[in-house]
């Protein structure tokens, strides 16, 4: 006979796992419905930088490297192509205007001269030649006319006294005519010659300019070829020192190819590459001032080059006032650019939270100094002491400034 056994009433051991994960699964909906979300960080408070924000004039101005140049850099090109025979002057030499720097030489541009010379022999002789020429026709024309006067004269004499003979009927009437037609074509031969002499004079003229036209032409020629060997020795255009001289003896040069550079140095510019951040802010005529010396000199900006090369824009500037006594090209000077006018701002120093941060938001302390919340603020301009706060925060707040590597998605830090 079966024995029916009566049913243990409550919770059994086999129910207890299924009851406590029951009551996990409660408190964790628990603390995401009701439970505070913000995660936290313990951090030694001398370990990282407490700094207050303060209200004062922020000054907009930019930090940056510049080097001494000189104020002007003539590049030395070759004006005439040759080979280097000679360098008379070295690098870091002190040169003159007009002081000869390299010598070239170019064997085709003797052989030009000589060519040039021979054809203006030529032309000249040719020119002389054709003058005898026309000097011996003028002559021959003169003594025609001559010949041609003497005729007439005697044609005249006849033809007058054959008239006073017809005329009182003691010769011929043919005679008569003959020594007439003889007279009016003497005097007809004597009309040509003198149009033929004023032809040959007008004809002669034209060739003459045509051939001392042709004679200038060879004669400039020579002179510029002349002056092209005279442009075989490299000389200095202005007064400074000589830089890079790029050449060696027997090297090959081509016409116009740059072979050097003199420095100017009649006074000094300052070359600085700044962040292109700022190639909307910097233009000309903005004051900069730097240190030397324990005294402050001030600059100017001269000019600013619109291209940018690996992130950075050049930037010239020029002394306003006094320069450095010892004051020598490569210097480095650390130059303050003002890009604006002072105004009155919420300031806190500069750190390495902005790197982590981009200026967005900062851990602010509170007021009792335990701990540090997450604050989202805005950050304005910067410059290398403050960084200019638009919103966030109020003057003498508390802020850690240092950097945030190690708090990771932190929202609040818990001083220990």
């Amino acid at each position: 006979m079966d024995i029916q056994l009566e049913k243990k009433r409550g919770i059994q051991k086999k129910h207890i796992p299924w009851v406590a994960g029951g009551l996990v699964v409660v408190v964790a909906l628990g603390w995401v419905i009701f439970g505070n979300h913000s995660s936290k960080f313990n951090v030694e408070q001398g370990k990282v930088m407490v700094q207050a924000a303060i209200t004062g004039e922020f000054n907009d101005y930019i930090r940056v490297n510049g080097q001494v140049q000189p104020i002007n850099t003539i590049h030395l090109s070759a004006i005439e192509g040759g080979m280097v025979a000679e360098k008379v002057v070295e690098e870091g030499s002190m040169v003159r205007q007009g002081e000869v720097i390299i010598r070239l030489t170019n064997p085709m541009l003797s052989l030009n001269i000589l060519d040039s010379e021979a054809q203006l022999a030529e032309k000249q002789n040719f020119l002389r030649n054709t003058q005898v020429t026309m000097e011996q026709e003028r002559l021959s024309l003169r003594k025609e006319k001559l010949q041609l006067d003497l005729d007439i004269e005697r044609k005249k004499r006849k033809y007058e006294q054959y008239q006073s003979l017809y005329n009182e009927k003691l010769t011929s009437k043919e005679d008569y005519l003959q020594a007439k037609e003889d007279y009016e074509f003497a005097v007809k031969g004597s009309e040509l010659v003198i149009e033929r002499q004023k032809q040959d004079s007008i004809f002669r003229g034209i060739q003459i300019d045509q051939m001392e036209e042709s004679l200038g032409n060879i004669r400039r020629n020579l002179v510029l070829v002349r002056q092209r060997i005279d442009n075989l020795d490299v000389k200095s255009p202005v007064d400074g020192q000589l830089g890079l001289l790029d050449v060696e003896i027997g090297q090959s040069v081509n016409s116009g190819a740059r072979i050097g550079q003199i420095s100017v140095l009649s006074d000094f510019k300052i070359e600085a590459l700044i962040d292109e951040h700022y190639i909307d802010r910097v233009k000309n005529g903005l004051v900069a001032t730097f240190e030397r010396q324990d005294r402050t000199y001030n600059l100017m900006v001269r000019k600013v080059y619109p291209e940018v090369r690996e992130k950075q824009f050049k930037t010239d500037f020029i002394f306003e006032g006094e320069r450095p006594d010892n004051i020598r090209a490569g210097q480095t000077y650390y130059i303050n650019l003002q890009l604006g006018q002072p105004v009155e701002a919420v300031l806190i120093p500069r750190g390495a939270f902005y790197q982590n941060t981009g200026g967005q938001w900062i851990f602010a302390v509170t007021p009792d100094g335990k701990k540090a919340v997450r604050r989202t603020v805005r950050i304005g301009r910067q410059n290398p002491l403050y960084y200019e706060v638009l919103s966030g925060l109020e003057a003498g707040e508390k802020v850690i400034t240092s950097s945030y590597d190690s708090f990771g998605d932190a929202q609040e830090l818990v001083f220990k």
